[in-house]
């Protein structure tokens, strides 16, 4: 019993020391990015409403091939954690080659749409004109990051993998906080009361951002012995490793693009409600991404080391691990609501809104607080555990299901044929998270995602 129990503390020692040590730079890289975002919004709403909601809204488009990188990167991850597990760093580089084929293909397509019809893209989001064409400024001249983010994202998700989160997080908190810097130089002091060139101005720092990105991604794989960033090579890719790839992919690439669609819809559902309600809905995603930057943090760290113990036929600790996993995001989602909470007085004081948005601001933030608590256990759950043990088809037919059966026609009835409050109808969107919870515990507690993905090497000739 004594020996059990040691043995029990020598675990949670080493998983609590592994986990953080992963955990900090992911949450600081979460935080980083959640902030240029709100501050994008943010610092806009200082000078222009408009300007704000217009940015905002436009930022679904990259939201919607943030998705796909998500996916990809997903894919990278769960094969490089557990390939890292068995320290085959040749079959990581093949990994990582097949990655940014995908990656970057979807980012030139995105690119020349964003390029050739903002207008186009924006009407799908709102009818109104004036967001319509500040949308389309900020489009066209932040399209150009595209390129530089389709190399950039697959390397950075493979390093992370390898349990080199420092250098990942590193890398994209020098490159983003330069886009706070700038936006804050742009919007604030040389034009203030110009919203065109100030959005023009927001656009460049989230391009000259992405490509420094870019460039120290390049300069780490220089200096780096392991894994090389380079232009795809489509020549070289195995067979093997893509038909891999691709089946541990697709259900997660499904997954986001299944839940991203739903959100981008309900975005646009809110843009065709009320010009008030999308400036109010801005600063709530701004502030939730804010808050709960430790609930991803724990979900991101948490895949990595599931996906090394089972690398290396550990189940019975990637088992321990999931269920710590689980109280921790419990723990981090409690905290992330009550954040929300005590800083919402803050926040109503620093946003420029008028009374209407301000109200359905703060009713927003409340529901906000509680739906921190579900999103980090079933993040963690869906978003990390699941897809690192092979097991990446359960959220998609989740949200498939939740999202697409459930949130959307009823949010969907509520704004245009029952005329719901814009409060109430947020209440609505937001049932996801709360309705995924209990099946996320359930599919958890039958451990069905407790496996040993990778392949032996192939032997030569």
């Amino acid at each position: 019993m004594i020996t059990e129990l040691r043995s029990e503390n020598e675990f949670d020692h080493k998983f609590n020391r592994d986990l953080f040590t992963l955990v900090l730079p992911i949450a600081l890289q979460n935080l980083i990015s959640a902030a240029v975002i709100s501050a994008d919004v943010i610092i806009l709403g200082m000078i222009n409403q408009s300007a704000m909601a217009a940015v905002s809204l436009a930022g679904q488009i990259t939201f919607v091939l943030t998705l796909f990188y998500y996916g990809f990167s997903t894919g990278v991850g769960i094969q490089t954690a557990q390939y890292w597990g068995k320290k085959d760093i040749g079959t990581i580089g093949n990994i990582l080659n097949i990655a940014l084929i995908f990656s970057e293909s979807i980012s030139i397509l995105f690119f020349l749409l964003s390029v050739s019809i903002p207008e186009m893209l924006m009407s799908m989001f709102t009818n109104d004109s004036e967001l319509i064409h500040y949308g389309a400024i900020f489009l066209r001249t932040a399209s150009v990051s595209y390129l530089a983010m389709g190399l950039s994202q697959m390397y950075l998700s493979a390093i992370k993998s390898m349990e080199k989160v420092g250098i990942s997080a590193a890398i994209s908190s020098f490159a983003l906080i330069l886009t706070i810097a700038f936006d804050a130089l742009t919007v604030l002091v040389l034009f203030p009361h110009q919203p065109e060139k100030a959005i023009i101005g927001v656009g460049i720092s989230t391009v000259f951002a992405r490509f420094v990105e870019l460039g120290l991604c390049l300069l780490h794989s220089k200096r780096n012995n392991d894994i090389r960033i380079h232009l795809p090579r489509p020549s070289t890719i195995e067979k093997t490793l893509l038909k891999d790839f691709i089946k541990y992919t697709l259900p997660v690439q499904a997954n986001y693009l299944v839940w991203g669609g739903a959100l981008t819809i309900t975005t646009t559902i809110i843009g065709h409600v009320d010009s008030d309600m999308v400036a109010a809905n801005s600063i709530t995603s701004a502030v939730r991404n804010l808050a709960t930057v430790l609930c991803s943090g724990i979900a991101g760290g948490g895949a990595v080391l599931i996906g090394k113990y089972l690398g290396k036929d550990d189940l019975s600790s990637a088992r321990k691990a999931g269920e710590r996993l689980n109280i921790y995001a419990l723990f981090f989602g409690v905290v992330a609501g009550i954040t929300i909470l005590i800083s919402k007085p803050l926040i109503l004081h620093l946003v420029n809104l008028n009374n209407t948005a301000a109200d359905y601001l703060n009713g927003m933030l409340i529901i906000s607080a509680y739906y921190c608590v579900g999103k980090s256990i079933n993040s963690t759950n869906i978003g990390g555990i699941f897809p690192a043990g092979g097991d990446p088809e359960f959220g998609f037919w989740t949200d498939t299901i939740v999202m697409w059966g459930i949130v959307l026609p009823l949010s969907y009835l509520g704004a245009f044929v029952w005329h719901i409050r814009p409060v109430l109808l947020y209440a609505i969107i937001s049932l996801d998270e709360v309705i995924k919870l209990p099946v996320s515990i359930i599919r958890f507690r039958k451990y069905k995602w407790v496996k040993n993905i990778t392949r032996d090497p192939e032997p030569v000739g």
